[in-house]
């Protein structure tokens, strides 16, 4: 039950089964009242029919509930920082740290800590701290003070098994790849209701429910869900390793070896772990290669078609073939196929598309190399930007116009949204490898090759082709509507189509580029992790960079605690045992403005040994009144949340989880992963480029709008249009992608 509430929230609404109504409630009681009182501290309304609704439960459901949304805001964690009143510096030096360092080593005079460092006189002001402020480890703590500050509500709404059970038809049918949030939300449905009987949209999406499916012993219907080798391998990688992509191994292995990097090892201390390549080795009993042996003989593909699906992954093929005996089970009576398979496979004896259309390509044959490519739409698409410098622009597009119909409508409006930015020679593009980080790339080269007015009739040409193909496919869905009201909102939120978020958003989701107008004049930045955890050695940094004109930076971090407009609640290297611990920033716009501010670029690093601590939290508070902060230092109000997300795992060393435009007053929700321990090893050109990035992409209303004047709609701003779509109904990102006609 208490993830299905998980669920609804995400879906800012509270899920009430019927099984927990109790019919003879008519009046609203205490109980109820009280929980509304509560959830408003929470920064929490409830809607007149959802008010009804919570009437008729029992009450103690309405602890569930009530608890459940205690947990999710984190209200019984430890919020407390290192430093008390941090608003106020306490003029901390490095000399402070140099004095206290040679009377550590020496065993001077001063006070011992329970840590069991000497702070000596004269240094740092210990009434101000709540912790050791030599080696950043807390003593003390303190509650939660100021609660309900938010001048925000946000408005649930009611969440039953027919809204649950029709949202697990969403995820499942999403036209793009879910995110960790959905993927989680599915599993979650999935526990509770029957698979049902629809398409599944995504490859990844197939690999969870299998997942599913396995644990609730229904492997065999798990089976027929596989199509392909590649199914099979992307599922076994993913129970392996936890990524639903089929990340190489060498791509793992180096980022794992790189997060165990120390700037410091002679002072901090370094955990003992296996190594990368050792956790990744494969080993497998009879059992589980037996059903991996069943799934590869049932396929109904062909034998040669198998064998080049599992070419470009040969390398991690072998290795699970020797893991899973393959080779042993397909001598047995019944796996004919099998035996067919691994003896065509490891004698090559098979034709590789994609080797075809490189040799053809190289050798400039546009005729065959096009042809080849009309026989594999999706592949065709990804590489249309490529092949329209390679060959010119005409016969590719030309030859492309044949298949539009056949290409899935994700990939026509990627091509749409990133025409102008790819086809600009000025234009530093940012990318994410399988696996990798972000990164910036400099223009193809080849764009040199044309002149500024070619280039922009290539960008028209893809532009008008994709445009084209999808109003063909609005307009051919028959309708009877004759009106559409779009939320003006929906014009700043990006289409959900290439970036997905890799961490957990417990509040209502939002998607990569969205835009949180500012309320007053001051943000906190909060981080919290360790909940949990025995007391150890776990050092996550928040810090924040501020960009001015000129490529001028400045930053606030664990080395800078105070800087223009912005204040550090302090270091905390140390977490105590199991209730985790606190960091903030407090971000003054007015300040920033003033002294000429751009961009405040918000990053978490772990500074630790490894990737950034599991079940981490991070976000910001906003509210249109002051923000206060309790004497021993606590400024989070889950009330002021404007957004958070959890990390649940991966490979990320270094987040950006959000950027400040000081001029229009807005935080750009975006998630980009880079290496490094500190801010200093955040590229600000890989910033600018995915900002970039996230403009150049189609908004939800500008496809609406689309869709309007394909279907002949008549816009209008009355909310009883015959189509009406909202941030309510933009909640639900795999609904949005319903959009995406194939």
């Amino acid at each position: 039950m208490n993830t299905l509430l998980r669920t609804g929230l995400r879906q800012q609404a509270i899920y009430i089964p019927q099984t927990v109504v109790d019919e003879n409630t008519s009046h609203i009681t205490p109980a109820t009242g009280l929980l509304v009182a509560n959830l408003a501290k929470l920064g929490f309304g409830v809607t007149e029919d959802l008010l009804h609704a919570l009437n008729h439960t029992t009450p103690a459901y309405q602890a569930t509930i009530l608890e459940t949304f205690r947990e999710v805001m984190g209200v019984n964690t430890n919020w407390t920082p290192l430093i008390k009143n941090w608003q106020v510096p306490t003029n901390e030096s490095f000399v402070d740290h140099l004095v206290t360092y040679f009377t550590n080593i020496f065993n001077g005079p001063g006070t011992t800590l329970p840590c069991g460092h000497i702070i000596p006189p004269n240094t740092f002001p210990l009434e101000r701290y709540n912790g050791c402020p030599y080696c950043g480890t807390p003593f003390e703590f303190g509650e939660l003070e100021n609660m309900g500050q938010g001048s925000k509500i946000r408005v649930l709404k009611r969440w039953d098994d027919q809204l649950a059970a029709k949202y697990l038809e969403d995820l499942l049918t999403s036209k793009t790849a879910l995110d960790a949030t959905q993927v989680e939300s599915l599993k979650a449905l999935m526990h509770i209701f029957p698979l049902p009987a629809v398409k599944i949209g995504m490859k990844e999406t197939i690999m969870a429910v299998i997942d599913v499916l396995i644990e609730k012993d229904e492997a065999e219907q798990a089976g027929k869900l596989f199509t392909t080798p590649t199914d099979i391998l992307r599922y076994l990688w993913y129970k392996h390793t936890g990524f639903l992509q089929l990340i190489k191994p060498g791509v793992i292995i180096k980022r794992k070896t790189k997060n165990q990097r120390q700037v410091r090892p002679d002072i901090y201390p370094t955990v003992q772990t296996a190594s990368a390549a050792a956790a990744l080795k494969l080993k497998y009993n009879r059992q589980q290669g037996l059903i991996a042996a069943r799934w590869l003989n049932s396929l109904e593909m062909e034998v040669t078609t198998m064998c080049e699906t599992m070419h470009p992954q040969r390398g991690m093929w072998v290795r699970f073939i020797r893991a899973l005996r393959l080779a042993e089970f397909s001598k047995r009576e019944g796996f004919g196929k099998l035996r067919e398979l691994m003896d065509r496979f490891y004698r090559q004896d098979y034709t590789v598309w994609q080797e075809r259309v490189n040799y053809y390509r190289l050798r400039y044959d546009e005729a065959t190399t096009l042809q080849l490519l009309k026989q594999r739409p999706g592949l065709f698409a990804r590489s249309l930007f490529a092949n329209m410098l390679w060959f010119g622009p005409e016969a590719v597009t030309a030859a492309f116009a044949e298949i539009t119909d056949k290409v899935p409508a994700r990939l026509l409006l990627t091509l749409q949204m990133y025409a102008g930015y790819y086809f600009d020679k000025s234009t530093t593009r940012a990318v994410k490898p399988l696996g990798g980080i972000g990164k910036s790339i400099p223009a193809n080269r080849q764009l040199n090759i044309y002149e500024e007015e070619q280039l922009l009739e290539m960008q028209q040409a893809v532009t008008d082709l994709c445009i084209s193909a999808m109003k063909k496919r609005f307009a051919a869905v028959a309708t009877t509507a004759k009106s559409i009201y779009i939320a003006p909102e929906l014009y700043k939120i990006p289409v959900a189509i290439g970036d997905r978020s890799e961490q957990v958003q417990d509040l209502p989701g939002a998607l990569m580029g969205t835009r949180f107008k500012v309320e007053g004049d001051k943000i906190i930045l909060f981080m919290q992790w360790g909940k949990g955890l025995a007391a150890q050695h776990l050092d996550m940094d928040l810090s924040c960079r501020i960009a001015y004109e000129n490529n001028r930076t400045d930053t606030c971090s664990f080395q800078y605690l105070k800087t223009t407009g912005c204040i550090h609640s302090g270091d905390i290297r140390s977490i105590p045992e199991k209730v985790g611990t606190a960091e903030y920033i407090e971000i003054d716009i007015p300040a920033l403005a003033k002294a000429g501010a751009q961009y405040v670029t918000f990053t978490c690093n772990a500074y630790s040994q490894g990737a950034i601590a599991v079940n981490l939290v991070l976000g910001w508070m906003n509210s249109k009144h002051p923000m206060k902060v309790s004497p021993k230092g606590v400024a989070y109000d889950p009330s002021c949340v404007d957004h958070m997300v959890r990390v649940t795992g991966g490979l990320t060393k270094g987040l950006v989880f959000g950027v400040l435009d000081v001029a229009a007053r807005e935080i750009i929700w975006l998630e980009m992963a880079f290496d490094g321990q500190m801010i200093q090893d955040l590229s600000t050109a890989n910033v600018q480029a995915i900002l970039k990035k996230l403009d150049s992409k189609l908004s939800i209303g500008q496809l609406l709008a689309a869709k309007a004047e394909a279907q002949q709609l008549q816009l209008t701003s009355d909310t009883n249009a015959d189509e009406v779509y909202t941030m309510q109904w933009a909640l639900n990102t795999a609904a949005v992608t319903q959009l995406l006609i194939d």
